[in-house]
């Protein structure tokens, strides 16, 4: 019997969580300056978030407030976070980015842009040009 041309949707779906899962985690890996895939992770997140709240971090990195409270604590010594009060509710702790950590931030991205370059420049003419048909599908899908 001849192979359909096309995987059933249900196996296609499981192919691309595996490869963008496998990819997400590569990508984590090629942290800079020294950062842990969970320290410059929650780094995003705070930038993201922009002056969050410990426990809107740890319901976006999806850990417990107890673990998030030693990353965050590294990165306020590191100097990449600014701690602050929260305006309405004393009793709330806010974190943003320092300018250092901005930068930090920038380098981690430019890391791992520079990971995916490098294995772009290796792609042939013919699958460079299906990348991109797959980026903008996949940017349609996440929008």
């Amino acid at each position: 019997m001849a192979k359909p041309a096309f995987a059933p949707d249900s196996e296609l779906a499981a192919r691309l969580r595996a490869a963008v899962a496998k990819l997400h985690r590569r990508l984590r890996q090629e942290a800079a300056a020294g950062l842990t895939p969970s320290q410059s992770s929650v780094l995003a997140t705070v930038a993201r978030l922009q002056s969050p709240t410990l426990k809107a971090i740890a319901e976006a990195e999806q850990v417990q407030p107890p673990t998030i409270s030693k990353v965050i604590e590294f990165l306020l010594a590191r100097g990449l976070l600014l701690r602050s009060t929260d305006e309405i509710d004393r009793r709330v702790s806010r974190v943003s980015l320092t300018p250092l950590g901005r930068s930090t931030l920038k380098q981690v991205r430019a890391a791992r842009s520079a990971f995916l370059a490098e294995r772009l420049a290796d792609m042939e003419g013919m699958d460079h040009q299906r990348l991109e048909e797959l980026v903008a599908v996949l940017e349609a899908m996440s929008s």
